[in-house]
């Protein structure tokens, strides 16, 4: 079913409806995974000790939150970095209460009581979060006050409270004030005669308490387009800052003349922001995203955040109006969101208090060839972000617009930025008369306002853009060039690990490959055929789909690892990725663990398994890097019975979660060519074993530790050694830092 739309020069085009799913063999084929991993959990449901191997979901993410918050508190990290880093720890505990804990009080308030394989049920996970959360709040705090604060104020920054300013620069505030924030504000009474208004997510405010209104108050909103710093002159070489809801404090007498201010307190609500869309019933996908986006900011609160000192019938009356509970309150010594904090930290223009400036190099394969179909007509090209420049992405995809014998390009889009050249290269490749196919996924948590502009302007420009499975997420990169040579069709493809996003390039580590390998090219088009058509393909050669065969195949490998070790055999597997939640996989791995197969889970986030249980993981190890970039790539290495980096080696979209296994359409790809799997195995995945610097290993209880080296033992900072590599490898020189056929061993480590 198709809607008819017009662009803006009259030319008609056509706004694709996802494929029927639950008419197709795919959904019936989806809902039959579901239903067997539901079962297989159920069957073990009830077996405490069973429970007792798996770590809570949510509390393990609360535990990476600290893991970022420890790099703030790290004072071997350069100042500016541990700013940014507290900030990062700020916005992704708003995103934990926005979308996991207010599923879980969605689920308590709709009587659900299933517990998930830990053992534990919504409530219960419920209370132990706020119980966590509180005191990550609090640390997180302390971390700003008490350490950072003082630290920035010796490097010339300063940030100074309404009440510390001096006769100076309260005369500057108040002109700032005047000028700039009265004209902007409205105060919102809150009493008998006054309902309480309806606040945005995660909007400031103040609740001004005056004299003679016991239990009410009214409210002041802080403008969300103004800055949240406002700085002043700076006085004996110091840059001065003073946050903007303290200058409306300090002249809320002015706001209300007449009145007496008996005190004001900023709080903060953070709502419910996950899409809730029926999208069978949904009869044009994007618009129906765009309501429920203008929705997301009055979805039900989650949390409330206040500053100290609030009376006690202002705090019962936000709590009650909210239908919050006290577990849901989190009050606060310093500011309210700490999301500003990277900015305040990039003030000072030291450079040594920032990490030593990188741009990432473009791999000389790519700079030294004609153009990339001359290059991957020869060999497959391995690119890891954001050390290789992912400008030789870009260049793929505007190669192709441009090229006269290019017929047609089909790719997917997640996750890209605002500003992104991607989108509008493939604008011009339709505009130049190219069969050009662009798979936007619109239910992108938090990206759907930029993927739904790029689909609407795409669309103008003639790119047939359609919105992939109805009831699945297209969680897959993939992009395929059809080019015609003179020995005939030929398929370019590339595929990632991570989104076509140049600007989260930068930030994330990723892993990609190009390629013209026939087999591949196949599976790209009967991949796209799925995605476009509903066309369910007899078989795939080389690539494996998720949500139909990815669980499957990953099972399988692991249970071959396991059959080989429990003959005598050597079994090996290594897996990178962001999280582990799968207890289908996980009960996998602990059969292999027993069965005697050496085990290495680079796990970045959320990690459900418990390494080490004596009789069940003892030799599963799970380490977790958290550095400078972002690590993003997921990796998987399953020995097969050979020497040791001579087995298969996949790149893949997902991670092992149930989400990505059973309700998103992922991919999991080989890297076969030789330099390719060489790079990385020796340079990537050892460099990730070897790191005792920024690596922290897991203990049974679901805690961390960080690793040290061993006395005598050569220090390996992972993302240290890779932009070492990069930069030799643009400069011509070898990477290969490692044995070519290394030992299964890696060096010893040591916990502190």
């Amino acid at each position: 079913m198709a809607n008819q739309t017009f662009g803006p020069n009259g030319s008609q085009r056509t706004r694709e409806r996802s494929p029927a799913m639950p008419r197709a063999k795919l959904a019936r084929a989806a809902a039959a995974a579901r239903a067997a991993n539901a079962a297989a959990n159920a069957q073990v449901a009830a077996d405490q000790k069973d429970a007792a191997l798996f770590v809570n979901r949510e509390l393990s993410w609360l535990e990476f939150n600290v893991r970022v918050l420890d790099e703030a508190l790290d004072p071997s990290v350069p100042l500016a970095e541990r700013m940014k880093f507290l900030s990062i720890c700020s916005g992704n505990l708003d995103e934990f209460f926005m979308v996991r804990v207010a599923g879980l009080k969605q689920q308590t308030a709709g009587d659900i009581t299933e517990r998930t394989a830990d053992g534990l049920s919504p409530a219960e996970t419920l209370k132990v979060i706020s119980q966590r959360a509180h005191e990550h709040v609090a640390r997180q705090q302390h971390c700003f006050v008490n350490a950072l604060l003082p630290a920035l104020e010796k490097h010339g920054v300063r940030l100074v409270s309404g009440n510390n300013l001096s006769p100076d620069q309260r005369a500057q505030v108040a002109t700032i004030f005047r000028q700039d924030l009265f004209p902007a504000l409205t105060p919102l009474a809150v009493d008998p005669g006054h309902p309480f208004p309806h606040l945005r997510n995660r909007s400031l405010n103040l609740a001004v308490v005056l004299s003679g209104l016991q239990g009410s108050f009214s409210v002041v909103q802080v403008p969300r387009s103004t800055s949240r710093l406002i700085e002043l002159p700076p006085h004996d070489g110091v840059r001065t800052f003073v946050l903007t809801e303290d200058v409306i404090a300090l002249h809320a007498g002015e706001i209300f003349a007449g009145l007496e201010i008996m005190g004001c307190i900023p709080f903060r609500i953070t709502r419910n922001s996950d899409l809730t869309i029926d999208e069978e019933e949904a009869e044009d996908l994007l618009e129906t995203i765009e309501q429920e986006l203008r929705r997301r900011e009055r979805g039900n609160a989650v949390r409330l955040e206040m500053g100290m000192g609030a009376p006690d019938d202002v705090r019962r009356n936000l709590m009650e109006t909210l239908g919050l509970t006290h577990d849901d309150l989190y009050e606060i010594e310093g500011p309210l969101d700490l999301t500003f904090t990277a900015q305040l930290g990039s003030a000072s223009p030291n450079p040594e208090l920032r990490d030593e400036p990188f741009t990432p190099r473009v791999l000389p394969l790519f700079r030294n060839a004609a153009d990339p179909f001359t290059l991957l007509a020869e060999r497959d090209v391995l690119v890891h972000h954001p050390y290789d420049s992912f400008d030789s992405v870009v260049e793929f995809v505007t190669a192709a617009a441009n090229d006269p014998h290019v017929l047609a390009i089909k790719m997917t889009l997640y996750r890209t930025s605002l500003d992104s050249p991607i989108p509008r290269a493939l604008s011009r490749a339709a505009e130049n008369g190219k069969d050009v196919t662009a798979v936007v996924e619109l239910k992108a948590r938090f990206d759907e306002q930029a993927n739904i502009r790029w689909a609407k302007e795409m669309e103008d420009s003639g790119v047939h853009v359609v919105y992939g499975l109805l009831g699945l997420k297209t969680h897959c990169k993939a992009c395929l060039v059809v080019r015609k040579e003179p020995q005939g069709i030929r398929r370019y493809v590339h595929m990632a690990t991570g989104n076509y996003n140049p600007h989260t390039a930068r930030l994330y580590t990723d892993l990609g490959i190009f390629t013209s390998r026939p087999s591949i090219g196949e599976d790209a088009t009967s991949l796209f055929n799925l995605l476009t058509g509903n066309i369910i393909p007899t078989g795939w050669k080389e690539i494996v789909v998720a949500p139909t065969d990815l669980r499957n195949r990953v099972l399988s490998m692991i249970e071959r690892e396991t059959q080989l070790a429990s003959t005598g055999g050597v079994g090996r597997i290594i897996g990178k990725f962001n999280a582990l939640t799968d207890p289908q996989i996980i009960r996998a791995l602990y059969r292999a663990s027993r069965a005697g197969v050496d085990i290495d889970l680079i796990c970045r986030g959320i990690c459900c398994l418990r390494p080490g249980v004596e009789g069940h993981s003892e030799r599963i190890r799970v380490s977790s890097v958290i550095d400078r970039f972002l690590e993003h790539s997921r990796v998987f290495y399953f020995g097969a019975g050979q020497p040791a980096g001579k087995g298969e080696l996949y790149l893949a979209s997902a991670d092992w979660m149930n989400r990505n296994l059973d309700r998103r359409v992922e991919i999991m790809f080989p890297v076969v060519d030789e330099p390719s799997r060489a790079r990385l195995y020796n340079d990537i995945l050892l460099t990730y074993l070897k790191d005792n610097v920024k690596s922290r290993r897991m203990r049974p209880d679901g805690s961390y530790l960080r690793v040290r080296p061993t006395d005598g033992q050569e220090k390996v900072r992972s993302q240290e050694t890779f932009l070492r590599m990069a930069r030799e490898l643009a400069d011509g020189a070898t990477t290969n830092r490692w044995p070519t056929n290394p030992s299964m061993s890696v060096p010893p480590r040591t916990l502190i």
